[in-house]
């Protein structure tokens, strides 16, 4: 794998997967924004080497942003061979052993398992070349991204946060977002489901100080271990040492005991005091699209900061999909498909996470059915797993199916009965779900799509009963089966009415200001928008879809507030336009921004009326 992360910048700069920008840049707004572009063209662009920033570090974004560049920071040539690998590792240690030569011959793997497990390594590391400690180790000497116009401030948005539990001492690697504060603070954005959450609460209960360390860079593999769904007290450096085929060699840190890859570009080191009160940290443009608003979160003191001499600040942004995280994901399918069905469920065939779903919100599942109605038990077996508990809407389809088919898909979608199979449930969330009235927990859906069959009756749509206000649009009614519909916010609509205007399978209505949307952005912003017990209703053999923004306090139903979707300012899209040719990328990029600035339902982070 990567000696650091210079090594794979020059991998990707051979494989023709890398822009290097030398005009300068700041990192305030303009960076994300040129990202934002680039990762939103055809396959995910090119990777940004930003040389020339505002705090004299390069910047790196956009590394993970493609099949291929995702692949070649998990070193394989195709996504494809990760799945390969697990499931011939896990096929080769489940299998029965029926004599002593089967289980000899499991030796070798032993063997080989050793070297994945992370070393400890006496001394200094590069990522500790140079050290700057208390007063000199300010977090304004980084090239820290701010993303978006109503971002709370700068964030830290790749960090592998280091903690360990209080108790048994076990590591735990997270990605949680770091909210600068000033110099030598930041928010520690650690969820009430994560495990860094978990820790602080030990910590908390015994009346600790608890130590945190954040690495930045290094083999990009480390990252990526950090983001996956690794099962509470496994080593994120034990997945990412089998991944690289070699252990990860980590060095303790200069103000705290906590060891940290020694080859990574940055080390944050310091503390967060559990008596101490939570801080207001946010707004933040999240993954979801839209922002995460302001709420309590641990502070985080810095000790120390550390570098390479060479070091180079990876960054990610986050925002309306398609992101990076999008190409994260897939490599997370792949890789975990495997376990899934060991530990879960044995009847998974593949998983496919949408990019319209946000990681969370959609999950499609192939699945062999050897008795009547074993969907049931694989949804919610699957909802009380890991992080697969945060997802809304879930399709289950037959083992045959190709999920990634628009064919496949589309046909199930319009033929299925949905009477009997709508699988109805209640569940954990997601804390950054801005629907649900109850924030991490909401309904849930499923459907069944494992015995459907051609659907004989022809689809009709009566515009006569269409509702004054309502306008239609039916490009995807013949092959999907689905209506869509557009409607001011405030109108109020019977749903039972409403389903009468067609018999198709379903109805979906959306505020106005998406009406310029393409099918994969309307998908994104239904999911979103939507807490199923409320919003989605069968009637007869219809299910009516009320994707539109719920206002806040308008009844208990509805959240007591509502974000704004993520979009650039006028300001920092006119800038980048006009300075495009100074950055070197040869094809001018409009701004997407430019395209979903009609979704917005006022100025802020926060819908105001």
């Amino acid at each position: 794998m990567y000696k650091s992360l210079v090594n794979f910048i020059n991998k990707l700069e051979s494989a023709g997967e890398l822009i290097r920008i030398s005009t300068p840049v700041s990192s305030e707004l303009e960076i994300a924004e040129i990202t934002d572009r680039m990762v939103k063209t055809e396959g995910g662009g090119k990777a940004l080497l930003f040389e020339n920033t505002d705090k004299g570090f390069p910047v790196l974004t956009n590394l993970y942003g493609s099949d291929r560049r995702m692949a070649m920071a998990l070193g394989v040539e195709r996504l494809e061979d990760i799945s390969e690998r697990f499931n011939t590792l896990i096929g080769t240690v489940t299998s029965p052993k029926e004599n002593l030569v089967d289980k000899l011959r499991l030796l070798p793997l032993l063997g080989e398992a050793s070297k994945w497990f992370p070393r400890k390594k006496k001394g200094r590391g590069e990522c500790q070349q140079v050290v700057l400690e208390g007063e000199e180790a300010k977090l304004s000497l980084l090239p820290i991204l701010k993303c978006w116009p109503h971002d709370g401030g700068r964030f830290v948005t790749l960090p592998m946060v280091h903690t360990a539990d209080p108790e048994r001492g076990i590591r735990n690697v997270g990605m949680y977002r770091m909210q600068v504060f000033d110099d030598h603070t930041t928010g520690m954005h650690w969820h009430r489901h994560k495990t860094g959450a978990r820790h602080y609460e030990g910590y908390k209960a015994q009346g600790r100080r608890m130590p945190v360390s954040v690495a930045i860079g290094g083999d990009p593999v480390y990252a990526y271990s950090a983001t996956a769904p690794v099962p509470d007290g496994i080593d994120e450096y034990l997945l990412a040492g089998l991944l690289r085929g070699k252990p990860v060699k980590l060095v303790k840190c200069i103000t705290n005991d906590i060891y940290v890859p020694e080859d990574c570009d940055f080390v944050i080191e310091g503390y967060v005091d559990t008596a101490e009160e939570k801080v207001l940290e946010g707004d933040f443009g999240d993954h979801t699209g839209f922002y995460s608003l302001t709420d309590y979160y641990p502070k985080f003191h810095i000790t120390a900061i550390t570098y390479r001499r060479d070091a180079i600040y990876p960054a990610t942004i986050v925002g309306i999909p398609p992101q990076e995280d999008v190409y994260i994901a897939m490599a997370t399918e792949r890789i975990f498909l495997a376990p899934i069905r060991l530990v879960m469920q044995p009847e998974v065939e593949d998983m496919y996470m949408p990019a319209a779903g946000t990681q969370h919100n959609i999950t499609i599942i192939s699945m062999r059915q050897l008795y009547e109605r074993q969907a049931s038990k694989v949804a919610l077996g699957l909802w009380g797993a890991g992080q697969m508990m945060f997802n809304k809407y879930l399709l289950l389809t037959p083992a045959s199916t190709n999920i990634r088919s628009e064919e496949d898909m589309a046909w199930l979608m319009r033929n299925c009965d949905l009477c009997k199979s709508l699988i109805r449930s209640e569940g954990i969330y997601d804390v950054l779900d801005h629907a649900t009235a109850t924030c991490g927990f909401g309904g849930k859906i499923a459907l069944d799509l494992t015995n459907v069959v051609e659907h004989e009756q022809k689809i009709t749509f009566d515009s006569k009963i269409l509702p004054e206000g309502i306008v239609a649009d039916t490009t995807l009614l013949e092959k999907w089966g689905v209506l869509l519909l557009f409607a001011e916010n405030d109108l109020a609509i019977d749903m039972a009415e409403l389903a009468k205007v067609s018999n198709c399978n379903f109805i979906a209505i959306f505020d106005t200001r998406a009406q310029n949307l393409c099918r994969e952005e309307l998908l994104w912003l239904g999911a979103a928008n939507t807490e199923p017990t409320r919003d989605i209703t069968l009637h007869d053999s219809t299910l009516t879809i009320d994707a539109r923004p719920k206002h806040p306090n308008a009844s208990d139903e509805n959240p007591s507030r509502w974000p704004n979707i993520v979009t650039a300012d006028e300001a920092t899209i006119r800038l980048v336009d006009s300075r495009w040719a100074e950055y070197g990328i040869r094809e001018f990029v409009s701004s997407p921004s430019e395209r979903y600035s009609s979704l917005k339902l006022s100025e802020g982070a926060q819908w105001s009326e």
